[in-house]
Parts: C-alpha cells; structure tokens; sequence
C-alpha cells in the first residue's frame, strides 16, 4: 500500500508560482506511473499532468501546458508540479495519485483517473486575481 502526501499549496497572486510535492510513505512509488488532477468547487475533478515510471514521458492538460511541468526525485520518492503564470481559473484541490500497475512499461503514463490505485488528501491552490 502507498500513502501519498501532497504539500505546498496555498494562496498566491496571479502570475505568481508555487510548487507541489507529492511524496509517497508505505512503499516507494518509483516504479509507478504519477498523474496530478484538480478540482475546483463545483466542477468535475480533471486532468492536470502525468509522468512515467521511468520520468522519459509526460503529457499535460492543454490549459497548463508551458505554464506547470511535472518531474521526480527518485532519491526523494518524490513527484512535484511546478507551477509557473498562475491563473486565477487555476484554483482548485489538486490530487497527486499513482498506479498500482508497476509491471506496466516504464514510459506507461495516463490522462484517466480510473488509471490509479493511490491518491492523497489534496492540497488547495488559491490565485487571486
């Protein structure tokens, strides 16, 4: 079983940055594919951005792409999403979540969040405009 820890939310002007980490307790999570999803009050939680096992391959939603990058730090059992010109529109819960299917391919990565066996609590992200 993998806990995962998200950290580093918080409140922050637009245009602004912060960076969430996500890190994983029980079991290490370095052979797990990681997605990042969001959800704002009254909206349906949504994709933000993945990272393969291996951290060769990541795919990101149209509205963050060039702003968030998504990367990991293996010594660390670490996940992290920068988050770079925030929006107001960014504001939500964002959830960190990992696979269960580590005999997958190492570049194996996934937008679908049926796709993970382990999410954390969630960490707000306020940008105020």
């Amino acid at each position: 079983q993998v806990q995962l820890v998200e950290s580093g939310g918080g409140l922050v002007q637009a245009g602004g940055s912060l960076r969430l980490s996500c890190a994983a307790s029980g079991r290490t999570f370095s052979s797990a594919a990681v997605g990042w999803f969001r959800q704002a009050p009254g909206k349906e939680r949504e994709f933000v951005a993945t990272i393969s096992s291996s951290g060769s391959r990541t795919d990101y939603a149209d509205s963050v792409k060039g702003r968030f990058t998504i990367s990991r730090d293996y010594a660390k059992d670490t996940v992290y999403l920068q988050m770079n010109s925030l929006k107001p529109e960014d504001t939500a819960v964002y959830y960190c979540a990992a696979s269960g299917r580590t005999y997958y391919s190492s570049t194996y990565y996934s937008r679908s969040a049926p796709s993970y066996d382990y999410w954390g609590q969630g960490t707000q992200v306020t940008v105020s405009s």
